[in-house]
């Protein structure tokens, strides 16, 4: 080794530029671009999480959507028969009214009792439920009173006769029962 041996590491780190360069900050363009790759990859990540929730809100609305369309479609299957069923009640009120009348055919009778009651039980199994109007309180959501008495013989508001009867249709009001209700008399005033 020569004299020039006694030269340290740092010494010659300095001669060659590179101690002062590797403490010092980044140039300014360095930092330019770090702080640019920041901002886009804090700008992508937002942007990220923006599209995320929407994804998120978009199958939480299919999802939804997906569920009331499978309801309508079961309540349609359920209650698909209504207008069926509602287009049939006249010939059942008809059979009744039929059933009603004397007739000297007792042969004929007993044919249109069988008739009626497999109509009738048929009709029931689709759904169609009477309601029971006679001796019930009015109740306007399923009695239409077609006739009003006063007597004093029944509580106020009673129905007493039933001119068509109401029906039900898979615990949903198909029809109103046409009713005659009984009404409390007028209190009378003497004028002397």
């Amino acid at each position: 080794m020569s004299g020039n041996d006694n030269v340290t590491e740092s010494s010659v780190i300095q001669e060659a530029g590179g101690g002062a360069d590797l403490a010092a900050p980044d140039p300014p363009e360095e930092q330019d671009v770090l702080s640019a790759i920041t901002a886009e990859r804090d700008q992508l990540a937002a942007e990220k999480a923006e599209l995320h929730d929407r994804f998120l809100r978009g199958q939480a609305e299919f999802q939804n959507f997906r569920k009331r369309a499978e309801k309508d479609r079961m309540e349609f299957a359920e209650y698909a028969g209504t207008e069926t069923v509602r287009a049939l009640l006249p010939v059942l009120d008809d059979f009744e009214r039929a059933l009603k009348v004397e007739s000297a055919d007792r042969e004929f009778v007993k044919g249109m009792e069988l008739i009626y009651q497999r109509f009738y039980e048929s009709l029931r199994k689709l759904g169609l439920e009477p309601l029971v109007s006679v001796g019930q309180p009015f109740d306007p959501h399923v009695h239409h009173a077609v006739e009003m008495v006063e007597t004093a013989d029944t509580p106020d508001h009673t129905v007493l006769e039933e001119y068509q009867r109401g029906y039900n249709f898979k615990n949903r009001l198909l029809r109103e029962a046409m009713v005659k209700v009984a009404v409390a008399p007028a209190a009378k005033t003497e004028i002397n």
